[in-house]
């Protein structure tokens, strides 16, 4: 299968690219910087000049014989800085944007994408959702905030595809644990420098899912020709804040004791930024992938944690990317 990555040169794309090559798939790769995506992911990979919002280069790399594919990642990071009305505009339309141009690269072309798998994330539920520690099912309707607007519009920007008969899944992830970025690579350095602990009171749900796992089950959804629909990405067990700074320091020989209260968090990003990232709280549990067979690689936070600290490469992907 030809598969179209949007978004192939961040944390989750390269993983993801690694494993489709390592099972023989063909990966095109629409990116601002061809010659980058080539030195990160290797010559094999069809790296094509994209703005984000034109559809022409994606309808060429949708382009040719047999069954092709596309996995829509792009979006601009939502943790590279202060949520200035610039950053809200930017976080908004690069994925808005993209998802379009997914839609109209699939008409433009005589085969459309057998399936197009849409990224999204779990913070579609809103930033206080599992205040109570309600577990957060797929079906569950769209919560209030910037970030939940946001996944809302990103999930429907590739909605069209359905109307040319390809099949749609949206993948809403939890926070991806991986090494070398992510939460991870935030927190990591902090606990090495004894200056570990929760945000805020360290009591609201984290909804996290090893960088694996978050492939695997995405390249479940490409395969799988009755995975259409929504399905949260993330492990089956989610730990609050607290839990996984905990268990962080344990695997780090590190105490967890240096909290970060919640105003001095509102006070570095912002209260609206602070309210739906460091302190949300969103216990997402994935219902369908359980449901329908995915078999998760690492479901446990400990082994998970491990497998992201270990030195020397990671694997891209396990069991799940033949799943």
């Amino acid at each position: 299968m030809r598969v179209v990555v949007t978004g192939a040169t961040g944390f989750i794309g390269r993983a993801l690219v690694a494993g489709l090559l390592a099972r023989g798939d063909g990966v095109g790769a629409p990116t601002r910087d061809p010659a980058r995506a080539r030195a990160l992911l290797g010559p094999a990979v069809d790296a094509a000049a994209w703005d984000g919002r034109d559809p022409e280069p994606l309808a060429r790399l949708l382009s040719g014989p047999g069954p092709c594919a596309v996995v829509n990642l792009a979006g601009e990071n939502i943790a590279a800085g202060r949520w200035t009305p610039e950053r809200r505009a930017r976080i908004l339309e690069s994925r808005v944007l993209a998802g379009r141009a997914v839609a109209e690269a699939a008409r433009m072309v005589d085969c459309p994408p057998a399936v197009v798998v849409q990224a999204s994330a779990v913070g579609y539920y809103g930033p206080r959702a599992s205040e109570r520690g309600d577990v957060l099912g797929e079906g569950r309707p769209c919560g209030p905030g910037f970030l939940a607007e946001v996944c809302r519009q990103w999930e429907a920007s590739s909605e069209p595809v359905e109307g040319l008969g390809t099949r749609r899944a949206v993948a809403r992830l939890g926070v991806v644990l991986g090494p070398g970025g992510g939460l991870l690579g935030r927190l990591v350095p902090l606990f090495r420098l004894f200056l570990g602990g929760p945000a805020g009171g360290g009591g609201q749900w984290l909804s996290w899912v090893h960088r694996a796992d978050a492939t695997g089950a995405i390249v479940w959804l490409l395969d799988n020709a009755s995975a259409h629909g929504v399905y949260n990405l993330c492990a089956p067990k989610a730990v609050t804040m607290a839990a996984f700074c905990r268990e962080l320091g344990r695997a780090l020989g590190r105490p967890s004791w240096l909290p970060v209260p919640g105003a001095a968090l509102r006070l570095l990003l912002g209260a609206e930024m602070a309210r739906e990232t460091a302190l949300a709280s969103q216990r997402a549990a994935p219902l369908r992938l359980d449901a329908e067979g995915y078999r998760f690689i690492r479901p446990e936070l400990r082994e998970a944690l491990a497998a992201c600290l270990e030195p020397g490469p990671q694997p891209p992907g396990g069991r799940g990317l033949s799943a």
